[in-house]
């Protein structure tokens, strides 16, 4: 728990020292990203095409400063003190924690299309080439001698969709909630390594060489497929989950700033056809239909999705299952 708050101090003085300058002497407007762990690849080159847009559309220069961690972490890293002008995190709650300090303005979550969601995801695994363990779906993932590789759901956005994922199946196959308990006890004893965000985990599973299956973001382990050509392999399971990383103004923040308008650019342009296509280069499903349907050989549209409305949205979803002393705890603990 200390190593936990310590890494939280670290990120939120990294944002105050890198976010507290918000012009250049050229005139740039600097404004500052708080993001959650796989999206850094895909906002580096984001950010290239938006700048570009809005200096061809607006006449002025745009620096986009980018912060990546856990989503968990990185939201309690801005209520404690990181500039952001943005955040793009992995689940509406961590924005929710944030708007609850009064740093986001209420109704956030309808300031942009499809409930603040320029893109979605889903949890998959990633295995070792030839599958050795077999792996095909979650019930595979509670055999004996099966080491699985998953985030921490206490830092980790990316962690609470991998456990929501795994108990949708769980519920479609188990009638009873204490046989639904059980299949989740026995998927977490078998978790050799938690990291604190998926990049760790990633890391983990890929650099370090540990564990048998990664319980991964679908884009993060297509750009694993991408990296590492011919050395592992994408499982889609039967059941997953639909997920919405979700984005905000820090309008507190952007109003200190002076920077409102560019910062609320930069998030309605990821609704535009460029983004949305660099969406789905990226791994992440576009909103936009139509785009979605020219990545269709990417994406396997026929997995059975569930949604956090299901569980009834995050509030509930936290007090549920990773409050203190909820699920979560209940059978890692």
């Amino acid at each position: 728990m200390k190593r936990r708050y310590l890494i939280v101090g670290l990120i939120a003085v990294m944002c105050l020292i890198t976010g507290c300058g918000r012009g250049q002497g050229d005139g740039t407007i600097t404004i500052t990203n708080v993001s959650y762990d796989p999206t850094r690849e895909f906002y580096e080159k984001y950010n290239e095409i938006f700048e570009q847009y809005y200096l061809d559309t607006y006449g002025e220069k745009v620096n986009v400063i980018q912060s990546h961690g856990g989503s968990g972490s990185q939201a309690r890293s801005v209520v404690e003190g990181c500039n952001a002008d943005v955040v793009t995190l992995a689940l509406e709650h961590d924005i929710d924690l944030i708007a609850n300090t009064g740093l986001i303005d209420d109704g956030w979550v309808d300031e942009f299309p499809n409930d603040s969601a320029p893109y979605t995801s889903t949890i998959v695994f990633l295995v070792r080439k030839g599958n050795p363990k077999a792996i095909a779906d979650w019930d595979d993932l509670v055999k004996d001698g099966v080491d699985v590789i998953t985030p921490d759901p206490k830092s980790s956005g990316g962690a609470c969709w991998n456990f929501l994922a795994a108990y949708s199946y769980a519920k479609e196959n188990f009638q009873d909630e204490k046989s639904q308990k059980n299949f989740m006890k026995k998927l977490y004893s078998n978790v050799t390594v938690m990291d604190s965000g998926a990049r760790g985990s990633t890391t983990t599973f890929v650099e370090n060489g540990q564990g048998d299956v990664l319980i991964a973001w679908e884009n993060e382990a297509l750009a694993t497929l991408q990296s590492y050509p011919g050395q592992y392999e994408l499982v889609n399971p039967s059941v997953s989950i639909l997920a919405q990383p979700s984005v905000a103004v820090v309008d507190d923040n952007a109003r200190s700033n002076g920077t409102e308008e560019v910062s609320e650019r930069y998030l309605d342009y990821l609704y535009s056809e460029d983004a949305q296509r660099l969406i789905g280069e990226s791994g992440y499903r576009p909103t936009d239909e139509n785009i979605l349907n020219e990545f269709s050989d990417k994406f396997d549209l026929s997995i059975s999705m569930w949604s956090i409305a299901d569980y009834g949205g995050w509030e509930k979803a936290y007090q549920d299952f990773f409050d203190d002393g909820a699920m979560f705890d209940e059978i890692y603990n």
